[in-house]
């Protein structure tokens, strides 16, 4: 069953290179797990920190391949938002139960707990984590990541991280460092909005620079390096949650999560989620022409029209006029600068329309900090965005001490 549905969320337009009967240029951690299992899990009775992203070069899952290998013994399963098959939607809350596949106890991270209790971990020697990340500090993995961390070192046993690539790739940082008076478990640690680094990469930084000091082991990717786009390594791509749909809405991603925090719909329920924004009130044809007068780096604007589904948290079921966000060059290309100029311009055209989700508290959990927010409601935009700017080289410099590439 598990197999069918991972299937069915490979949404590349690109055919992977195990479809096409040729190695991938990239091996995922998890390879190299499989081949050389480290001294400190042989044998080990593990549990394993998983989603249906986690599956090797050719998109077969973890679960089956530590299922069938005598190397460890596979027996517990530990699963984040949207659950281990990736199809419940934002923010759900979800409850633990028995894989029907393995026949093994699902432990939900996304429910009562956010991280894994002792009672979870009772018959566990070793936590193995194998998750695809998206390169963007709200996106909740990696919060779970830290958490089940703090877990293993609390009870004294290895923490195994199977890398994977970065999908937006390593080479560009954008955006805050977060403060930590807004730490929140969609920013969980100081690092930058767009981290450019692989979830191996975090956990070390996580481990050695924030504290956790677990007993950690990376098992490193072949063949990745920063400037790879996911598309060139060759591996299957599994929309990472429902709304992340391709590798454009990835790159899209670190910007246009801002406007989950306002009254435009992110288009969430359409085909384009995290890729256009809309409202009834919003004027497109005039925002999109403002934008595209900007002439920003790697993108241009299109005035759309586009319906939520019904049961969509915002405006299900309506036609919206709205905007989209076009990529045209990757390279150059600054979702978090753009998606900001891009907010800072609808509210200024509608005064009387825009306003911020509870009160702007959930834009100053996205961001870090509320000198967004702040900065937003005067004209302070283009300061906030120069210091940000400073934020991103300070922790492209401070990161260099935590790459495995």
């Amino acid at each position: 069953m598990l197999r069918a549905t991972l299937l069915l969320l490979i949404a590349s337009p690109l055919l992977s290179a195990a479809a096409q009967g040729t190695s991938p240029a990239v091996l995922p951690g998890v390879e190299q797990f499989l081949a050389d299992v480290p001294a400190a899990v042989r044998g080990k009775r593990v549990g394993l920190i998983t989603n249906h992203t986690g599956v090797d070069a050719r998109g077969t899952s973890i679960i089956d391949r530590l299922a069938a290998t005598r190397d460890v013994k596979l027996v517990a399963l530990f699963g984040p938002e949207h659950g281990l098959r990736g199809t419940v939607p934002d923010g759900v809350k979800i409850s633990s139960g028995i894989d029907r596949k393995t026949g093994l106890p699902v432990h939900s991270l996304y429910g009562a707990t956010r991280a894994p209790t002792p009672r979870m971990l009772a018959n566990v020697d070793a936590l193995l984590f194998d998750m695809q990340d998206v390169g963007a500090r709200p996106y909740t993995y990696i919060s779970t990541m830290a958490l089940a961390m703090r877990a293993a070192k609390q009870k004294g046993i290895p923490f195994v991280v199977l890398d994977r690539p970065n999908p937006i790739g390593g080479h560009i940082v954008e955006g805050a460092v977060l403060d930590t008076a807004f730490r929140s478990f969609t920013g969980i640690h100081p690092i930058a909005l767009r981290h450019g680094l692989t979830i191996g990469e975090l956990a070390r930084m996580f481990n050695e620079r924030f504290g956790i000091g677990a007993n950690l082991i990376v098992v490193p990717l072949r063949g990745w390096r920063r400037e790879m786009w996911f598309d060139q390594t060759g591996l299957p791509w599994v929309n990472p949650s429902p709304n992340i749909r391709r590798l454009e809405t990835a790159i899209h991603y670190p910007g246009t999560v801002f406007i989950e925090a306002t009254n435009l719909s992110e288009g969430r329920g359409s085909n384009r989620p995290l890729e256009q924004a809309g409202a009834p009130w919003l004027r497109a044809r005039a925002v999109a022409d403002s934008m595209n007068a900007m002439r920003l780096p790697g993108v241009r604007f299109e005035a759309v029209r586009f319906t939520p589904a019904r049961g969509a948290a915002k405006y299900p079921g309506r036609i919206l006029p709205g905007v989209r966000f076009v990529l045209t060059d990757r390279e150059s290309y600054r979702p978090v600068r753009t998606a900001l100029l891009f907010l800072d311009l609808v509210k200024r055209m509608h005064p009387n329309e825009f306003r911020w989700t509870e009160g702007g508290a959930g834009l100053d959990r996205l961001a870090g900090t509320d000198a967004l927010r702040k900065a937003l409601e005067g004209n302070g935009l283009r300061e906030v965005l120069t210091m940000w700017d400073r934020d991103a080289e300070m922790f492209a410099s401070l990161r260099r001490a935590y790459l495995y590439y």
